[in-house]
């Protein structure tokens, strides 16, 4: 983010208009989006969730062992999706909009002041889900074309070649949007939840028993009486709720509503019945090679069932993609990460972006873990690392909402808090035991993500110190046009800046060294907010420093886009004496290290040097005509 920009790290009294968002459908419209949209991930992890499982344990996958790691999945997805997020993490709406940061943004935690350590929670588990969105798309679209390997081991040796082709293609597909397409993934998604649970339905009549998985007694005896095998359990169970941070990411484009009905009434029965199914069959006829979703079909049906999986498999990757383009956005615009180019791929959903340089990277590093890896049962070792720390990030960030936000006492949010917190250590704890079998990739890459995070920031707040050192009392810069007598030249002049109440570096430097100042000059300040939407009222705000000169702050939310010619077009509606093409002044700096800092720190502003000078240009962040566009360069010791 350049100098010119504004981020602040907690809300600043805008009410962001929580009703003006695509996606907000009614009835079954909306339950259709909800199950396009958000379940991706969560429901296509019965693909691979018993495979795992019975990979861990191997011959030790008794008919006890199955019931038992039933009861496991069944309460996990009771207690983390059915509670914990449906209940009480979707209740934390930031203006309607959910997902980590946006929950970090409730806590009221700056990263300047005492809750530091909440931001750096916030920032860590939003990297981490990008670890999540690069084995998503690889561990999903493997298992869905294992499932040939079923009916026929003709395309045993194709099986990773043509993983690998279909994400490329999903990928390369981004640049197009998925505003057409999306229009179908409720219908498909519908269709695969009701072909999942008629599959599990018809096996759980003719094995009935596995109905006692309800009982919670049966996966507690399993962790304790299996020892380490039985907590290591726990990291394959925990298969089956990836995707549950999707509940909350995706409710700004879906609503609450239809989220926790498509839940209650469509997704969790048919989770439950299809892994029911999947138990008893094993049970029945036991069978370790095969992948036990597809030991449901008859063999008539698997051709069918594995071109469905593939379709859901690619909704979920393109969920998880999708999402990471947004997570970008917010960060970017909340200070956090470099400025890079985001097309509005559809002039209707407002959630229809694509983000280049995300895309590219994510398909690079997901084809790779695919060929890597070769098959699904491996990769799952590297799977749920990031996504179970990102769930005990989240519990510790709901803590304090509840504390702070909801006014709730200590003994009533802890008790719920420890619950919930409880279950998420056990899961994280579990996947622990995955890091040496890939689990180091995802946590790796969150790492380094969090990394470019607070660096990027810390480079911005090193910069505008420096900024403000080397600007100018408004009086002084005043009297000094004077005394100098600095001719007033036709036209009006936009400086891009991120200070106030002051004249800004920029339009000091461009005096000096042009000895004149255009009769209008405005210095202008984009301010995004931590909340979503600013509402048109609140947008500009307008004042006049000293004759021909206007500061103007335009605020916006973390989710829109800028357009400055509009807002100078507002401007000039109020009374600000805006001329027609206006020319646009930015700074360029070219950023080298002070001699005595320390080593870490002269790392730090390397890598934010490098970052600055490749980050998006103004142009393609603004919309602002590139004919009008001027920059100003200079050499600045950070």
């Amino acid at each position: 983010m350049p100098s010119w920009i504004s981020a602040l790290d907690d809300k600043t009294g805008f009410a962001g208009e929580a009703h003006r968002r695509s996606g907000h459908a009614p009835g079954a419209t909306g339950i259709l989006l909800a199950l396009g949209i958000v379940y991706g991930d969560l429901g296509t992890s019965p693909l691979y969730t018993l495979q795992t499982i019975v990979h861990l344990t191997g011959d030790g996958f008794t008919r006890e062992a199955a019931l038992g790691s039933l009861s496991l999945i069944f309460w996990a997805l009771i207690i983390t999706i059915s509670v914990k997020y449906c209940l009480f993490v979707m209740r934390a709406d930031n203006h309607g909009e959910g997902g980590i940061l946006a929950l970090m943004a409730l806590t009221g935690a700056r990263w300047s002041g005492r809750g530091r350590w909440l931001v750096a929670l916030g920032l860590f588990g939003a990297a981490l889900i990008y670890g999540d969105g690069i084995i998503t798309p690889a561990i999903s679209v493997l298992s869905a074309v294992e499932g040939l390997n079923v009916a026929t081991s003709a395309f045993r040796p194709y099986t990773m070649p043509i993983a690998v082709g279909i994400l490329i293609a999903l990928f390369a597909f981004q640049r197009h949007g998925t505003a057409t397409v999306g229009k179908a993934f409720g219908p498909v998604m519908l269709l695969w939840f009701v072909t999942m649970a008629l599959l599990g339905i018809a096996s759980v009549v003719r094995h009935p028993d596995v109905i006692g998985a309800v009982n919670p007694m049966l996966g507690l005896r399993l962790l304790a009486t299996h020892g380490v095998l039985g907590f290591t359990l726990l990291g394959g169970v925990f298969l089956a709720l990836t995707g549950g941070e999707a509940l909350y990411a995706d409710m700004g484009h879906v609503g609450r509503g239809p989220i926790r009905i498509a839940w209650y009434g469509i997704v969790l029965p048919a989770l439950l019945l299809n892994y029911a199914g999947q138990v008893g069959n094993f049970v029945a006829s036991p069978d370790r090679t095969a992948n036990p979703f597809f030991k449901l079909a008859p063999v008539w049906g698997i051709y069918p069932l594995v071109t469905l999986a593939t379709l859901a498999t690619i909704i979920a990757s393109q969920a998880i993609i999708t999402g990471s383009f947004s997570m970008t956005r917010q960060a970017m615009q909340l200070g956090w990460f470099p400025g890079v180019r985001i097309n509005q791929t559809s002039a209707e959903e407002y959630g229809q972006i694509y983000v280049p340089f995300v895309n590219w990277m994510m398909m690079c590093l997901t084809v790779a873990l695919t060929i890597g890896f070769g098959s699904s049962d491996r990769l799952a070792g590297a799977y749920g690392a990031a996504v179970s720390t990102t769930m005990v990030l989240t519990t510790a960030l709901l803590y304090r909402v509840m504390r702070r936000r909801w006014r709730w006492g200590v003994l009533h949010a802890g008790a719920i808090a420890g619950l919930l917190l409880t279950v998420d250590l056990a899961f994280f704890l579990a996947n622990l035991f995955k890091i040496a079998e890939g689990g180091w990739i995802p946590l790796l890459f969150g790492t380094l993500v969090f990394a470019i995070m607070t660096t990027w920031h810390f480079g911005i707040d090193a910069l505008h110190r420096r900024s403000m050192a080397r600007s100018q009392h408004i009086d002084a810069f005043f009297n000094g046009l004077r005394e100098q007598h600095i001719t007033r030249v036709p036209g009006t002049a936009i400086f891009l800046t991120r200070l106030s109440h002051r004249i800004p570096p920029i339009i000091v430097d461009y005096v000096r060294q042009a000895h004149s100042l255009h009769r209008t000059a405005v210095a202008l300040t984009v301010s995004f907010e931590s909340v979503p939407r600013i509402r048109s009222t609140d947008r500009i705000r307008c004042e006049q420093l000293c004759e021909g000169i206007w500061h103007i702050t335009t605020h916006f939310g973390f989710v829109e886009i800028p357009d400055l010619p509009n807002v100078l077009s507002n401007a000039k509606e109020i009374g600000v004496p805006i001329r027609n093409d206006p020319t646009y002044y930015v700074e360029r700096h070219d950023l080298i290290n002070r001699e005595r800092r320390n080593p870490i720190a002269r790392l730090r502003i390397a890598l934010f040097a490098f970052m600055s000078r490749n980050a998006a240009h103004a142009i393609d962040r603004f919309k602002i005509p590139s004919a009008s566009l001027i920059e100003i360069g200079s050499r600045m010791e950070l």
